[in-house]
């Protein structure tokens, strides 16, 4: 049951974001609710619920996902400069996306080298 709520919930979001953007044309209030770590909220509120038995797994598991996500916003947010730029370039949607997709992974490896060289295990 745990399951289908988190599915709901999770889609229902996603839904909401989209219905503010497309149907009620309000693209900016879309993008600061998208902008709100709503995925990394939700996770912490499924590890509490999933580990309330376990209270010091519970506290770990939160802390690392809390610090890996934060080293992994990072890289992500020049996706947010380039995603638009080459929208108005000219280049298509989908090799846009592509595209953004894979700078953003190079990215994120080169974080964890980084963060490696500074004894930092994600």
């Amino acid at each position: 049951m745990l399951t289908v709520i988190k599915l709901i919930v999770s889609a229902g979001l996603i839904y909401l974001v989209n219905e503010i953007v497309i149907t009620r044309s309000r693209p900016l209030l879309g993008s600061m609710i998208a902008a709100l770590p709503l995925v990394s909220l939700i996770t912490f509120t499924w590890i509490w619920f999933s580990l309330k038995d376990n209270p010091e797994k519970q506290v770990e598991k939160l802390a690392a996902h809390s610090t890996g996500v934060f080293w992994f916003v990072l890289p992500s947010l020049p996706m947010f400069l380039i995603f638009p730029w080459l929208l108005r370039k000219g280049l298509s949607f989908w090799a846009n996306l592509g595209l953004c997709c894979f700078i953003t992974m190079a990215l994120f490896f080169l974080t964890t080298v980084v963060l490696k060289r500074f004894g930092m295990q994600l």
